[in-house]
């Protein structure tokens, strides 16, 4: 169950038992959501469709700090065949128009966006009457888009998407699971790293990069159309399956940037990879040494709900930096999420005080190897999804670099 903080916070989202809904249903609630299949565990499975705009419009500052972000202004994306200034990775034009923009609904190119008044109060447009049937059959009621359950096999999204490959990117995701499922959910937080993977190209541009707790892959396909190669890891067979299959889905977004993205499983409880044959996601000696040899970029989103797991989390970054040949960047995102407590008898941040404090511990590290320097980045650099960027919202990044 999903509620509101108290008065004091009533924008926040607080988890109050062990089911949560997706930040894609949360933000997107009268978009098409297509139901695809059931997974495993018998969860439905939705396939979401975020919408790929090439136009340089999208680089003017579209949103800064805080939660002033609602608004994002783009115009349609140029056709495929005029040759127009935008231009997919991999085309031979320059890429620094990409952005994305998010949603659900597959009928148009329209932005949602909170209409406010000069109060700055919610200005509702109610539908002209001209907009309606004059002779309806029945009572008068609004369109809606249902849920459609359809054969794994089946082509889910038709003739309407195959049209422009490189203008949508498909995510199957859950919109609730149990607390320690959510992985298989779309969150903000991954918004907010795929914005700045787009924004910081020329440091993710041809490089090998390791995303941790990687859930949908969301990211990772990102990271896909700069980096040479992503090695998108998580834990869990049915996490993973999803995950490379969204991969799949998108293998034209990677292919067209030369990027080449590799899921595999890593769990932050153990100290070695899983090299068995045997095992689903397992890795092969040559690529434990190519992660090894040559990543310098590490980056995680939203994985700091749980003290053990975070704790988990630093620990396994720590043991990766100090076995990566060369000197890496980490970059982190990580939602503030207020929960009200009895033991404190108020709304605190319990997992993200825990994820700070952790920072502190990284940063004060002296073992003679390496040294870790923590700092926050501005979210001042512009909004290429369409979501809501709120205050709580944070990037961090962590450069480990040799002692001298």
């Amino acid at each position: 169950m999903v509620q509101l903080a108290p008065a004091a916070a009533m924008d926040e989202v607080t988890f109050r038992s062990d089911t949560v809904l997706s930040d894609v249903h949360l933000y997107t609630p009268n978009h098409r959501h297509l139901m695809v299949r059931l997974n495993s565990v018998g969860q439905p499975v939705f396939l979401s469709q975020f919408k790929l705009l090439w136009s340089q419009d999208s680089w003017t500052d579209s949103g800064a700090k805080g939660g002033d972000h609602g608004h994002v202004h783009t115009k349609e994306p140029p056709s495929a065949e005029t040759g127009s200034t935008g231009s997919p990775p991999g085309s031979g034009h320059s890429n620094e128009g990409f952005s994305l923009q998010a949603g659900a609904d597959t009928t148009g190119w329209e932005v949602a966006e909170a209409q406010l008044d000069e109060d700055g109060d919610l200005d509702v447009v109610r539908r002209p009457q001209a907009a309606s049937d004059p002779n309806p059959a029945g009572p008068p009621r609004d369109k809606v888009h249902p849920m459609i359950l359809a054969q794994e096999e089946d082509d889910v999204l038709g003739e309407e998407a195959q049209g422009s490959p490189h203008d949508i990117i498909r995510i199957e995701h859950t919109m609730a699971t149990p607390l320690e499922d959510v992985g298989k959910q779309v969150w903000r937080g991954a918004l907010l790293l795929a914005d700045y993977i787009l924004f910081r190209q020329d440091l993710f541009r041809g490089c090998t990069a390791l995303e941790l707790g990687a859930g949908t892959g969301l990211a990772s396909i990102i990271a896909a159309t700069v980096a040479q190669t992503v090695y998108c890891t998580d834990v869990g067979a049915d996490l993973l399956a999803m995950c490379q299959r969204n991969i799949a889905l998108n293998s034209h977004l990677a292919a067209a940037g030369g990027g080449v993205v590799k899921v595999k499983e890593l769990d932050w409880l153990k100290d070695d990879l899983c090299t068995d044959p045997e095992v689903p996601f397992s890795w092969s000696q040559e690529e434990i040494s190519d992660l090894y040899d040559h990543t310098t970029i590490l980056f995680a989103a939203e994985v700091f709900y749980d003290d053990d797991l975070t704790d988990a989390v630093f620990k396994t970054l720590s043991r990766l930096a100090h076995r990566l040949k060369n000197a890496c960047t980490a970059i982190l995102s990580v939602e503030k999420r207020l929960n009200f407590t009895l033991r404190h008898l108020d709304v605190t941040c319990e997992a993200y005080d825990h994820f700070r404090s952790c920072l502190r511990a990284l940063e004060q590290l002296a073992d003679g190897k390496l040294r870790f320097v923590v700092e926050p980045v501005e979210a001042s650099f512009p909004q290429l999804l369409v979501y809501e960027r709120i205050q709580q919202l944070e990037l961090w990044k962590i450069i480990a670099e040799p002692v001298t």
